[in-house]
C-alpha cells in the first residue's frame, strides 16, 4: 500500500453560516484549498443569508468544550482558528481550552458584527475575548473597526499595541473598512518593526473575507510556515479569491476559495 503524507489538521471553532459564505463553511473551504484537513467545533447556529445575520443561537459552553476536547484527544491538531464565539460563557470555555493546550498555535478572528450591521458581541463578550482568549493567541486578525472597539482607541497603531499588551503574540489589522484607495493590512509584533502590505481595493462588499484570511493563516501555521510568510501568503490568497468572487444571492459577494488547486 502506498504510504501517504498526513495532511495538517486545523481545528476551526466558529459559527454555522447557512449561506456558506462565512463561518465554518468558509473555514473548511479555505483549509481544503491549502491542503489541510478541517476539524470543526460549532459555537452557535445562525439564521442568516448573504446580506446579514438575522438571528444568533449560541450553543452551551459545555457542548463547545466537549466538541473540542473530543477532537483534540483524537487528532494531532496543527493549529486552531477561532471565529464567531456567540457568548461570554463560550469565550470563557474556549479560553480554558487554550490554557490546557498551549502547544497549539491559535489564530483569532474577533467577529463583533455582521457585514450587514447586526451586533454579534455585547460588552460582556468583548471583555471575555480580551481577558480570556487574546492572552493565549498567536495572532489576532481584527479589521480596523474591530480593533478600535476592542481597545477603545482610534489610531490603529495604538490599537495594535493595546492588543499586544493584552498578551497575544502578534496582531494583523486589516484595512478593508477604511476609506483609502488601497487596502492596507499591517502585521504588528513585539520588539520588531510592523510590516504592511497593500492591495488594490475591489468594488462591492464581500461576505467571509475575514474568515478566509484567518483560516488561511492558520493553515500556514499548521504547515509550519513562519508567521510572516503565512500572513503574506494568506493575504494574496484572500485577495485573489475575492477577485474571483461571485454574488449568488441578493446580498454580498462570496469569495471563490477554490479559484486555484491546492498544489498551485
Amino acid at each position: 500500500m502506498k504510504q501517504t503524507i498526513p495532511k495538517p489538521i486545523v481545528l476551526s471553532i466558529a459559527g454555522h453560516d447557512p449561506s456558506g459564505g462565512a463561518g465554518i463553511q468558509a473555514d473548511i473551504e479555505t483549509l481544503a484549498a491549502f491542503g489541510c484537513h478541517a476539524a470543526t467545533a460549532i459555537t452557535c447556529l445562525t439564521i442568516q443569508d448573504s446580506g446579514n445575520v438575522h438571528e444568533l443561537i449560541p450553543l452551551s459552553a459545555e457542548l463547545i468544550t466537549r466538541q473540542v476536547e473530543t477532537l483534540v484527544q483524537d487528532y494531532p491538531i496543527g493549529a486552531i482558528k477561532i471565529g464567531l464565539i456567540g457568548s461570554a460563557e463560550a469565550a470563557f470555555a474556549i479560553g480554558e481550552l487554550l490554557v490546557r493546550h498551549p502547544e497549539i498555535p491559535v489564530v483569532l478572528d474577533p467577529i463583533l458584527a455582521a457585514g450587514g450591521g447586526t451586533e454579534l458581541a455585547g460588552e460582556s463578550l468583548v471583555e471575555a475575548i480580551l481577558g480570556q482568549i487574546i492572552p493565549h493567541t498567536s495572532l489576532v486578525t481584527p479589521n480596523s473597526q474591530e480593533a478600535r472597539r476592542l481597545t477603545q482607541r482610534q489610531q490603529l497603531e495604538m490599537c495594535a499595541h493595546e492588543l499586544l499588551a493584552s498578551g497575544c503574540e502578534a496582531v494583523l489589522i486589516t484595512g478593508t473598512h477604511e476609506t483609502t484607495t488601497d487596502v492596507t493590512n499591517t502585521l504588528y509584533r513585539k520588539g520588531v518593526p510592523h510590516h504592511s502590505e497593500r492591495w488594490p481595493r475591489l468594488d462591492g462588499s464581500y461576505h467571509g473575507s475575514g474568515c478566509t484570511i484567518a483560516a488561511a493563516i492558520a493553515a500556514g501555521l499548521a504547515r509550519k510556515s513562519p508567521l510572516v510568510e503565512a500572513v503574506s501568503e494568506a493575504q494574496r490568497y484572500t485577495w485573489e479569491s475575492l477577485v474571483a468572487g461571485w454574488r449568488p444571492g441578493k446580498g454580498q459577494h462570496i469569495p471563490d476559495r477554490f479559484y486555484r488547486r491546492p498544489s498551485e
